[in-house]
């Protein structure tokens, strides 16, 4: 009964560790691009850069890289 217990528990925590530590780089990669839609309607400069943030950290961990957003 106890070895049970262990195994479902054990599997759990794979199953809670591998959700959590998951980023997957299509979704990251439409919400950005979804980020970027909204910051071209508002034009809002401090928007932009926490887009741009993003960016370098999707361009980090992902493959292909994003191009660069001009803040100008």
């Amino acid at each position: 009964m106890i070895n049970i217990f262990l195994i479902i528990f054990g599997i759990s925590i794979v199953i809670v560790i591998f959700f959590t530590y998951d980023t997957s780089c299509g979704i990251e990669h439409m919400s950005i691009l979804n980020e970027i839609q909204i910051y071209e309607k508002s034009l809002d400069p401090e928007f932009c850069e926490l887009v741009l943030e993003k960016i370098d950290s999707f361009n980090y961990s992902c493959n292909p890289t994003m191009e660069i957003l001009d803040c100008g």
